[in-house]
């Protein structure tokens, strides 16, 4: 094991419990920008065995206010090498989102594989009061998923569907 990935060479990996598939897994390079400056933050983890995403910390110089109805871009400290076919989707917390108002701006936000930059996290305070994030606040999700490019073909019309062109609330409430 190696940062919860079995190590056997290949790119896919399988946590395993008794011997049991549990969940796939794919490996994603990861480092940090500037390690002299990081020794005090965790990388991204799964809080559970099953969890979906993993959390993600804020790595600020100093600890930051957001005010109700503000918008900030909070640095992580790291960046990624993503496989081709994949994204890193970034996800509110959902206790933070529930009980504070904060939450991730353009949810969900997507890290693509050829970007290289620091992994940044914008968040926008939707709650009634001001809420500070001090340095390794868990302040989002990663979430890894696969993901596929369209290929566009121009025609005159499209087939028909019985849901048609019915659109926001058109079943109801």
């Amino acid at each position: 094991m190696k940062n919860g990935c079995s190590s056997n060479g290949a790119a896919i990996f399988f946590a395993t419990e008794q011997g049991k598939k549990l969940m796939e897994q794919k490996k994603v390079e990861i480092s940090w920008i500037h390690p002299e400056k990081s020794s005090d933050l965790s990388l991204p983890h799964y809080q559970t065995k099953l969890a979906a995403g993993m959390d993600v910390r804020a790595a600020l110089e100093e600890s930051f206010t957001l005010e109700p109805g503000t918008i900030h871009l909070f640095p992580t400290g790291f960046r990624v090498a993503l496989p081709p076919g994949y994204e890193l989707q970034v996800r509110p917390r959902s206790g933070l989102a529930l009980k504070n108002g904060i939450t991730v701006i353009n949810s969900p936000g997507t890290i693509d594989a050829d970007y290289r930059g620091e992994v940044c996290v914008g968040l926008i305070n939707l709650g009634k009061v001001p809420y500070t994030i001090q340095r390794g606040d868990r302040i989002a999700q990663l979430v890894l998923a696969p993901v596929v490019q369209a290929c566009l073909e121009i025609v005159i019309e499209l087939d028909e569907t019985e849901r048609g062109a019915g659109g926001f609330g058109h079943t109801g409430i």
